[in-house]
Parts: C-alpha cells; sequence; structure tokens
C-alpha cells in the first residue's frame, strides 16, 4: 500500500468528528464538511468547516490552491481602496 492517508480530527464536547482521505478524495471530504456544517442535527458549525477545508488544503494543495494562495501573497492594502 503506497498510498498515503490523511487523518483530520476534530473534538467537540462529547462529538468526535475524523475524516480520513487522500489525494483522490481530497474534494469528497471537502464536500462532506460542508454537509456537516448544513446539518442542524450535529454540533459541526461553518466555522469548523472552513478550518477543517483550510487543512485539507494545505495538506492536499492542488494547482489551482497553489495559485490563490500565490494571488493572495501578493496583495496590499492599498489594493482594497
Amino acid at each position: 500500500m503506497d498510498q498515503e492517508i490523511n487523518v483530520l480530527a476534530l473534538v467537540k464536547g462529547e462529538e468526535k468528528f475524523i475524516f480520513l482521505f487522500d489525494d483522490m478524495n481530497r474534494d469528497e471530504t471537502l464536500r462532506q464538511l460542508a454537509r456537516f456544517a448544513a446539518d442542524p442535527e450535529i454540533e459541526f458549525s461553518w466555522y469548523d468547516a472552513a478550518m477543517l477545508s483550510r487543512k485539507i488544503r494545505e495538506a492536499v494543495p492542488t494547482d489551482e490552491d497553489l495559485l490563490a494562495s500565490q494571488e493572495f501573497d501578493s496583495l496590499s492594502i492599498d489594493d482594497f481602496h
């Protein structure tokens, strides 16, 4: 088994969220975070989804992620006036 598996966990009170993902199912894992955040039955907020999404994108970056990061790095305060 040469495939790397990433593990991402969040513990909120009594609830534990553990995500296992690899490069191939990265996008599906991101979609699952959104589904959890939209579910009022569980204690998983949009903030939780955003923070875990960032971790996933750092662990398994795509070309689009790298381009967006470079664009943000080149911004200055003058770009917002």
